[in-house]
């Protein structure tokens, strides 16, 4: 799922650069924040409904195809206007389709054959992989020692969650590998848009919505390509789109920028740690997705793992 500009990659991602402060609002920021995690919570039940009726390019192209008339109608209140310039679309090709295009389209083939909680799961371990990048591509991120047995026990944790000591036992692995790679594309985007798009001038809104429609048109390319025109449209997959598309993606990645310009992106973020909780209760409730014991107590320690990362501790040398 999207997040708005943090200090590192989280999951989930649609922005490109970081808001700027905006009048306060009516609605307590923790209200925001609890719609947020569990907007994006459920998602992943979305993108599971939303495959049983059509093919997962179709469920990725309907959700950028909703998430982005909510972006368009938001810029159309505000009068904002797309961006300009050949090299900023440019970058914005690149990070629609490695925060957008490619992760949805991912996490909607992945879901096909693995539970939607495995799903929400893996979507934890984006900061994982967002530190180990970081550490490679960005100068300024300097391992410390809590981040690194951060990055130790995120992926124990991984391991937990997957049953490596049954030796990944009914466990599908193209389709919990492909939840894993959308995962590792959004600190990949993250990065490529903190390198080349962080200091672009234009408004969060504007930048967003361009990377969303852009998103779109990759996804409206791609699908027929692959994918024949439904025999009959159900209706509650369809509905599951419309969900998918018009709250977690349009609607959130707003609430989102909203609670980074009002309380930080340190804070906002946090929300990342409550998407497998929820993701997985509402998998279990809703779906009757069956959970083993390793789930829970693996999500949890990735989410540990996950928060040690984030953390901000003196640089070791």
């Amino acid at each position: 799922m999207s997040t708005a500009t943090p200090r590192r990659s989280v999951p989930d991602t649609t922005s490109t650069t970081a808001p700027a402060p905006g009048p306060s609002r009516a609605l307590d920021w923790r209200l925001r924040f609890g719609a947020l995690s569990l907007i994006w919570g459920f998602s992943f039940l979305l993108i599971k409904v939303g495959t049983d009726g059509y093919a997962p390019f179709q469920v990725t192209l309907g959700r950028l195809v909703f998430g982005t008339l909510v972006l368009v109608a938001a810029m159309a209140v505000k009068r904002e206007r797309l961006p300009r310039g050949a090299r900023t679309w440019g970058h914005l090709t690149v990070a629609a389709f490695l925060l957008n295009a490619l992760p949805f389209s991912l996490f909607a083939f992945a879901e096909q054959t693995i539970p939607s909680t495995l799903a929400g799961i893996c979507n934890a371990t984006s900061p994982l992989w967002g530190m180990v990048l970081s550490l490679v591509a960005l100068s300024e991120d300097r391992p410390t020692r809590r981040r690194v047995a951060g990055l130790g026990l995120g992926f124990l944790g991984v391991l937990t969650v997957l049953g490596v000591w049954q030796g990944f036992h009914g466990l599908d692995v193209t389709g919990t590998a492909m939840a894993l790679l959308a995962s590792l594309s959004y600190p990949i985007g993250w990065i490529y848009v903190r390198r080349t798009l962080a200091a672009s001038g234009h408004s969060h809104l504007s930048m967003t919505g361009a990377q969303l429609l852009v998103a779109t048109v990759q996804l409206a390319v791609v699908t027929p390509l692959f994918t024949s025109w439904p025999s009959r449209f159900s209706l509650v997959p369809l509905l599951a789109i419309v969900a998918l598309g018009a709250l977690g993606t349009g609607l959130a990645v707003l609430i989102q920028y909203g609670l980074v310009a009002e309380v930080g992106p340190t804070t906002a973020q946090m929300v990342t740690y409550f998407i497998p909780v929820i993701a997985t209760a509402a998998g279990v409730a809703v779906l009757g997705e069956t959970l083993h014991w390793s789930t829970p107590v693996g999500a949890l320690i990735v989410i540990a793992g996950a928060a040690l990362t984030q953390s901000r501790g003196r640089a070791q040398s």
